[in-house]
């Protein structure tokens, strides 16, 4: 196995042995993504300070062991999607507007990263400002589906899940506001948890929708995306929407419990909507008895129906990005608000529209009214089961360009992670097969704060499967 193929927990071991640097391992990444960005457009800039980085941690590592405890991600590469704030490295969302913005400080999520020793390898490819569910919004390009070129990495994280599924890192952070993390690890077939909004900090991030965003982990595993949520989660006295509950996360647990004995879950009927592929539909099925064999108790429940939601993200998240976008000017960003590429017009019309006078209450008060009754029968459903579960996605990646004349194409292919992201839920993103030789993944859901729950369920879910698998990189 070449070193960029490595997990964080098999990096880590080996870095500890000292089998090979912190170096070697960087310049493995580096090499793959020299190889197959042409290919992928997954990376947007690469970090020149990379090499530098992984040298100062090969110091740490010789000097003692123990550093490892004090930063427990020493020398491991990792990606970041374009919107998060690097000091002193091009960050632009994606958005030709930015094109030359160099940030004067690190985002918490970052920050926190590079306090435990990570090396940062680049930043990634994204929708613009995060609009949209395919990476084709990007000003710099759609990045493509490590699995099939011709196929959509799915977005907004596209740029991060290709980058992760290509072993170009060894991990990637995303950001969702409703799908944005899952749909792409489920497209590009690799794991990936949504944490619940407020568990870890929006500072530094380039807004969106601000009570939806929630950054998080793109992983080769469910036991890694427990180790990055760890160091990235809790309270920021720089965001006041972070949460000051402690963090429950710990990955040593995961590998503790063996079975799913005494774990009740439900599976929503109205989840199984109408423009699910059959297909995508047989493997849920195929999973819901996996998760029973290993000693869960599944039920059919009935839940309000996932279009509704679609409805209600709609309001909320344009409402949102118009009072956000609203920031940018000439005088602190470079470029004139004419940059503005259609999609971010057309959000922020909308957004602006639903907010104006007259129809507020109409609009936006009322969506406000359906997510709070989606947020009350979340809490009633977890009063009696412990996790939610469903596809990720109606069925697996589509091809580049289906975007193209669809304006809600990205709320259909989101339209099952967005009740959760209404109501600020964690979850998490698992593989459960593939389709046509495209995978498909399993949603896993659970209540606010409790991502330990979750990622165990996933965890034991992921060690008795073998669909966590990768592509061939070897393009034309």
């Amino acid at each position: 196995m070449k070193l960029n193929q490595l997990t964080i927990t098999q990096a880590l071991t080996g870095l500890k042995t000292k089998k090979f640097s912190a170096e070697e391992l960087t310049q493995a990444c580096l090499d793959q993504i020299e190889k197959t960005n042409q290919h992928l457009n997954s990376f947007l800039t690469l970090n020149p300070n990379a090499i530098s980085q992984a040298q100062a941690a090969d110091k740490f590592i010789a000097a003692s062991k123990v550093n490892f405890n004090k930063y427990p991600l020493l020398g491991i590469p990792y990606a970041l999607k374009d919107n998060f704030l690097t000091q002193g490295l091009r960050t632009t969302a994606s958005a030709k507007l930015l094109d030359k913005y160099i940030p004067q400080y690190d985002s918490t999520v970052q920050a926190r990263l590079k306090q435990a020793g990570a090396v940062l390898l680049g930043k990634t490819n994204l929708d613009a400002w995060a609009h949209g569910s395919s990476t084709e919004a990007s000003d710099y390009g759609t990045s493509r589906n490590p699995w099939n070129l011709n196929y959509s990495p799915g977005g907004s994280s596209g740029g991060s899940a290709a980058a992760v599924a290509s072993h170009q890192c060894l991990f990637a952070i995303g950001s969702e506001t409703a799908g944005s993390i899952r749909v792409p690890a489920c497209w590009c077939g690799v794991s990936a948890l949504k944490p619940t909004y407020g568990r870890v900090s929006r500072y530094g991030v380039i807004a969106m929708g601000s009570s939806l965003d929630s950054p998080g982990p793109l992983t080769k595993n469910i036991y890694d995306s427990a180790l990055v949520t760890k160091v990235i989660a809790g309270h920021d006295p720089f965001d006041a929407t972070t949460s000051s509950s402690p963090v429950n996360i710990q990955p040593a647990k995961l590998k503790l419990k063996k079975s799913l004995k005494g774990i009740k879950i439900a599976l929503p009927k109205e989840y199984l909507v109408k423009e699910m592929d059959d297909k995508t539909a047989k493997l849920i099925n195929k999973a819901v008895k996996k998760l029973q064999s290993l000693g869960a108790k599944v039920e059919q429940i009935s839940l309000l129906d996932p279009h509704y939601s679609i409805d209600v993200y709609v309001v909320v998240q344009r409402s949102e990005v118009s009072s956000n976008l609203a920031r940018y000017d000439g005088v602190r960003y470079g470029h004139p608000r004419t940059y503005f590429k259609h999609e971010a017009k057309n959000r922020a019309l909308l957004g602006t529209y639903t907010l104006s006078t007259g129809y507020y209450d109409q609009y936006y008060n009322k969506a406000q009214k359906v997510r709070t009754l989606i947020i009350k029968e979340f809490n009633q459903v977890f009063k009696k089961y412990h996790a939610v579960i469903g596809p990720v996605s109606p069925g697996p990646a589509l091809k580049v360009g289906s975007s193209k004349d669809s304006p809600m194409f990205g709320e259909v292919v989101d339209m099952l992670a967005e009740p959760s992201s209404i109501a600020g839920l964690t979850g998490l993103s698992v593989p459960c097969g593939f389709v046509n030789h495209l995978p498909v993944a399993l949603q896993i859901t659970g209540p606010q704060f409790n991502e330990q729950q979750i990622l165990s369920l996933g965890h034991i879910y992921q060690q008795n499967t073998d669909f966590q698998k990768f592509p061939s990189t070897e393009y034309d």
